[in-house]
């Protein structure tokens, strides 16, 4: 059993490893949703680049939980327990950058 720094518990759902039980259950749900063709799509841990690398450091990117499609229209969701500095700041950067705004659960 292990443990993030905020008490969230790894869990392994088939061939898929998440960082928190929420995460696998919305995992879960999402991929009940895709087989009664709700959702279409649905992809796991996808990275959207905020900055590229440059002679500052490396690329910086915000990494979804989820993207999938429903009634045509691309969702990014993040299952969110704790909002982090950083998670704020990446979430309004993409807002900012692409026009996505993040679906927490």
């Amino acid at each position: 059993m292990s443990y993030s720094k905020y008490k969230a518990k790894k869990t392994v759902v088939g061939d898929k490893r998440f960082d928190s039980k929420k995460e696998a259950n919305r995992f879960v749900e999402l991929t009940l949703l895709e087989k009664a063709k709700v959702i279409q799509d649905l992809r796991t841990q996808v990275k959207f680049p905020l900055i590229k690398r440059s002679k500052y450091g490396r690329e910086i990117v915000y990494k979804a939980d989820f993207v999938y499609y429903q009634d045509g229209k691309m969702i990014v969701e993040d299952t969110k327990g704790f909002k982090t500095p950083v998670y704020r700041l990446k979430k309004r950067l993409l807002a900012e950058q692409t026009g996505i705004v993040i679906k927490e659960t």
